[in-house]
């Protein structure tokens, strides 16, 4: 996650712009332009399970019962980070391709 946290100072997309991909991400996934659908649903899983009040230890429990949330709440930024990266290198790789149909000779 620290990796992809500091990126933006080696070159990578700023953290801003990542969080700005998210929704564009989200919707070439729906549409089946971008393949990371079975990431995203992970993402979705992780999300509902920090906000659910069920927990495989629970949170009365504490601290023990909120480090399980800690834990996918740290998966679940860096998959965020991680694959926003990912999006808008794809992002700019569709950017120069011309869409169009090969025809054999």
């Amino acid at each position: 996650m620290w990796k992809a946290l500091t990126s933006g100072r080696r070159g990578g997309p700023p953290i801003g712009a990542r969080l700005a991909a998210v929704p564009r991400m989200i919707g070439a996934i729906l549409t089946g332009r971008y393949d990371g659908r079975a990431r995203l649903a992970a993402m979705a899983l992780a999300s509902v399970y920090i906000a659910s009040p069920i927990d495989l230890i629970p949170d009365f429990l504490v601290p023990v019962g909120l480090i399980d949330d800690g834990a996918v709440a740290i998966w679940l930024a860096g998959a965020i980070l991680s694959e926003t990266e990912r999006f808008l290198l794809w992002e700019r790789e569709q950017a120069r391709v011309i869409p169009g149909r090969v025809r054999a000779r």
